[in-house]
């Protein structure tokens, strides 16, 4: 081997090495074996599942352990699967961990360098955004769809307004400002602009679950289209769009067909055009709903703020525009997400310097909102598998802990924070914090490895609640619907393409919680038959534990 390439194999294991790491590690042993095959009873049962037609040509991956980690059952358990939104079951252990369950934001906004003149405020409004997911109308703590009807008639209430906050914003600048010469900026500069992650399809960049990742988010970057059919065949369709801004342009051609026939609704916009085409049909009495996401986060936030301004009766002379900031880091995603972090506790790093405005405390128009809780956060996460604050969490550990708001030193801190808990560095590569990411990878012992470190932290009973309980709520509310797993399943989901995902506790027969992970890579597409045998799967454990 050449000197070159000795120098290159040593940079590799240094950086794979947990000894290459300043901060201490728990030292990374051999993998304890898995005990698999078909010698008991599960496995036995496991076989049969996964050999029968329907998933035999897919690879299938399980991890089984007692909640102290334990292995109790295995297969494949140590090859690399695509976790999908397994992956935020990382991301928000780790934000839950370094941040802590209790932190909150505050987004300001600041205007004027000098006192007004009769009112008058001379010089730009700058809402700076600092990782908010939750200026929506959302309701905290999170509620299930039958919960939040249930909320809304018994106060004889209509829907929240979408832009409720922004207009309480815009009150408290109202209060001291009648005129704004200058614009509404939406500054979004805390980190640099990276709104897609690496191996994200250009296909998801349409809708409402890919939607840009910004520091400033409102209504979670995205707009809800309702296409209502008309009367009779041939009726032109009603759109409707909420919240009802105008940010963009909708090109619909598209009518109604009848009740017996399927809708084929095709939704597209280029990227960088702000012209939404919607093709296709709906049938009678079949509304089609969807989510389509905004293209400029920022713009769009600071349009909004402008409107409202408007409504309370404030002058705005400028526009509303956007303000970001490109990245300066010159490393590769690999490289950069593999450095070593020298310190890596939660109170260590910048948690309490989210955003340093004591220079601007002398603007005379200004304005705060402050977020929930991150724990209230996380279950929002967790329980309805929202990408976009799933990736917000991870640029506010990069930003608090690395040197910078972007996605690799986001996925840096994650993996720190991983081999400190001591997991194997070569178990898992993460590119994004949702699973949106095809690069992702991660073994199904890896992740019950996390979720046995999880049991033991001050935080695992406000990580556990915020899981999908099986049959009950968020995306398992259709899963496990019956005894004996209804409500005796706690898990994370995960769905990307040909890969599905489910981690988590489950209560087994013997009256046990036991930790699990299966996960299928490569299934047949177009078919739920890889999701009915993940789910015989679990059955068996739990029957067999």
């Amino acid at each position: 081997m050449g000197s070159r390439s000795m120098r290159v194999a040593a940079l590799l294991f240094l950086l794979a090495s947990p000894a290459a790491f300043t901060q201490t590690a728990p030292a990374i042993s051999a993998p304890t074996p898995f005990p698999g095959g078909s010698s008991t009873l599960l496995g036995q049962q496991v076989l049969a599942i996964t050999t029968a037609p329907a998933a035999a040509r897919a690879h299938w991956g399980i991890a089984v352990t007692a909640l102290d980690g334990t292995p109790i059952y295995g297969l494949n358990e140590g090859e690399f699967f695509r976790p999908a939104s397994n992956a935020k079951l990382f991301t928000t252990a780790a934000a839950m961990q370094l941040l802590g369950p209790d932190s909150r934001l505050t987004t300001r906004a600041i205007a004027g360098w000098f006192p007004p003149e009769n009112g008058v405020v001379h010089g730009d409004v700058v809402i700076h955004g600092v990782g908010d997911a939750n200026i929506s109308p959302r309701h905290i703590p999170y509620e299930t769809s039958a919960e939040h009807k249930a909320r809304l008639a018994a106060t004889h209430q209509g829907d929240e307004n979408s832009l409720g906050k922004m207009l309480l914003l815009a009150n408290q600048i109202a209060a001291r400002a009648k005129e704004i010469d200058g614009d509404i900026v939406g500054d979004d500069t805390l980190w640099p602009s990276e709104p897609y992650a690496s191996d994200w399809s250009i296909d998801d960049a349409v809708w409402g679950y890919g939607a840009p990742v910004s520091a400033l988010t409102l209504d979670d970057n995205q707009f809800e289209l309702t296409l209502t059919p008309g009367d009779k065949p041939g009726d032109p369709l009603w759109l409707k769009v909420e919240p009802e801004e105008p940010y963009y342009t909708f090109d619909v051609k598209a009518t109604t067909v009848a009740a017996d026939q399927p809708a084929t609704v095709r939704i597209d916009r280029d990227p960088g055009s702000k012209v939404v085409r919607i093709r296709g049909s709906v049938a009678i009495g079949a509304p089609y709903s969807t989510e389509i996401a905004i293209a400029d986060p920022a713009e769009y936030a600071a349009m909004v703020l402008k409107k409202m301004l408007e409504i309370d009766g404030v002058k705005v002379t400028g526009v509303a525009r956007a303000k970001h900031r490109l990245s300066d880091d010159l490393n590769g995603f690999s490289e950069e997400s593999r450095t070593p972090i020298p310190t890596l506790s939660k109170g260590i790093g910048r948690a309490g310097l989210v955003y340093n405005l004591a220079s601007r405390d002398n603007g005379v128009a200004k304005g705060t909102l402050v977020s929930p809780t991150l724990a209230e956060d996380v279950k929002i996460t967790l329980k309805v598998s929202q990408n976009l604050h799933a990736e917000l969490l991870l640029r506010r550990l990069g930003w608090t802990f690395g040197t910078d708001g972007s996605t690799a030193q986001g996925a840096r801190v994650v993996r720190q924070f991983l081999l400190n808990a001591g997991l194997d560095g070569d178990d898992f590569a993460f590119y994004d914090g949702s699973g949106l990411s095809g690069h992702d990878l991660v073994t199904p012992r890896a992740t019950a490895k996390l979720l046995a470190y999880a049991t033991g932290q001050p935080w695992f009973a406000q990580w556990k609640a915020s899981l999908p309980v099986g049959g009950e709520d968020g995306t398992l509310a259709g899963r496990f619907a019956k005894p004996p797993l209804k409500d005796h399943l706690f898990a994370k989901t995960g769905t990307l393409s040909e890969a599905r995902a489910l981690s988590g506790y489950v209560d087994c027969a013997s009256g046990n919680t036991v930790i699990f992970s299966v996960m299928v890579d490569n299934h047949a597409p177009n078919t739920a038959a890889d999701r009915e045998a993940m789910d015989a799967i679990v059955a068996a454990i739990a029957a067999n534990n």
